[in-house]
């Protein structure tokens, strides 16, 4: 079905892809952008276009969200392929990867291929499977790489956890980069991060709850450098929390390794402090850090050692989060706040619009291999229209997404989603 061509005026064009920030129109037709750009203001429109004064907003290419946790199959009480959709819509992201730890795990080109046609089917953004490194995620026997590859498979992860076993890890990523594939991981050492629910500190003495230590994440994140300089893997540190973590990634790209490193938009905006009264909204893996790691994060990835930013989305329904600390589940619900929670360190004055823009689209696609992230002719019209200043307060009850633990709740944001376009077609309209 086709649609009539779309043009977007006065819009503030920002395009890492092409290092523009200009006025200027974008020019859409069959799902694809004609042009964009301050040369494109003089074009005539097509003819029976559909205009879009955009007033001065900021057009960016849609956001890519490389690490989103979705229940289904198997808790589709949490989030669904269509909510998780909608709720990306809302906070202007276009694609996101979606993560195997599901029930059953995606490790069957059967899963991957249920996940595609069901997105297909029911989502109203872009969404791509990433598939399980090991069988159920158990970090014993290695999936069909291959297979799962061939059947759409954007990448290669563990999900949540971490291979514990070296030689499991060296083979997958010896198989991954014959096949030219990204193997994305978290890195926790569970043996040293056994019985611990927040950051080790001082703030958790007070607390009385026991402590992660760094070295849980920095010691596993050392193995696996380590390993891809040893097997020539794409290799991407999927959530680092800690300066330390930022340095050994920069070190590794130093040498000319195939690295690259994501954090999340809850380790640039939260620190351990905002977990207060025992607040279990706020309990994450890795745990939220001392309020230095923050900025050393928000450092890292204005010098560009971070390379993407990602929400993290991981929701959880009620009965996993109200518990106490120690027995609730990590993760918060993020797709909704992500660009908002990120515009503060743009208002900040501490990472700049462009490297901001470029984190949470540009980059992420060109890793994970994705057609999106960029405003150049000829790309998919995937767009947002931003108003970076509008002021809103996060509020569960406006959240789009089945999961309600927002990690924001009531926290004052300045920049919020006004279109979404999805080939072209919008698929969010705020108010």
């Amino acid at each position: 079905m086709s649609h009539p061509p779309l043009v977007i005026r006065n819009a503030r064009i920002v395009d890492p892809s092409r290092d523009i920030d200009e006025t200027g129109t974008i020019v859409i037709r069959n799902g694809r952008i004609e042009a964009a750009g301050a040369d494109a203001t003089n074009q005539g429109a097509p003819e029976g276009a559909e205009i879009v004064d955009a007033d001065g907003l900021l057009a960016i290419p849609g956001l890519v969200d490389t690490r989103v946790f979705i229940g289904q199959p198997g808790a589709e009480h949490r989030e669904t392929i269509a909510s998780a959709s909608r709720a990306a819509a809302a906070g202007g992201v276009t694609s996101l990867v979606m993560m195997p730890d599901t029930h059953p795990v995606i490790d069957d080109v059967a899963l991957v291929e249920f996940v595609r046609k069901t997105a297909r089917d029911e989502a109203i953004v872009n969404i791509h499977p990433a598939a399980a490194l090991t069988r159920g995620l158990e970090g014993r026997e290695m999936s069909e790489l291959g297979l799962l590859a061939e059947a759409g498979a954007v990448a290669f992860t563990e999900g949540r956890r971490t291979i514990a076993d070296t030689l499991v890890m060296r083979r997958a990523m010896t198989y991954a980069r014959q096949l030219g594939a990204l193997v994305a991981c978290e890195t926790q050492d569970r043996h040293l991060a056994a019985g611990g629910v927040m950051n080790e500190g001082l703030f958790a003495s007070w607390l009385g709850l026991p402590g992660i230590p760094q070295e849980a994440e920095i010691i596993p994140l050392e193995r696996d450098l380590r390993l891809a300089a040893l097997t020539g893997v794409n290799y991407h540190a999927a959530k680092i929390s800690v300066g330390e973590s930022a340095e050994l990634v920069r070190a590794a790209k130093r040498r000319g390794l195939p690295v690259s490193c994501g954090v999340s938009i809850n380790h640039l905006a939260l620190n351990e402090n905002d977990i207060g009264e025992y607040r279990t909204f706020f309990k994450m893996s890795p745990p939220l850090r001392a309020e230095e790691e923050r900025q050393a994060m928000v450092k890292a990835l204005e010098q560009g050692i971070i390379d993407v930013v990602v929400s993290s989305h991981d929701p959880q329904d009620v009965d996993t989060k109200r518990l106490p600390f120690s027995d609730a589940a990590d993760g918060a619900a993020g797709l909704e706040t992500l660009l908002a929670a990120a515009l503060r360190l743009y208002h900040g004055d501490q990472v700049s619009l462009m490297r901001l823009v470029d984190a949470l689209a540009t980059r992420p696609a060109k890793i994970f291999g994705l057609d999106a992230g960029t405003l150049a002719p000829g790309a998919l019209a995937d767009i947002v229209l931003v108003d970076p200043d509008e002021p809103w307060i996060v509020s569960e009850d406006d959240l789009v997404s089945l999961s309600k633990n927002t990690a924001f709740e009531r926290a004052r944001m300045q920049g919020r989603v006004r279109r979404t376009y999805v080939r072209g077609r919008e698929v969010f309209a705020a108010g």
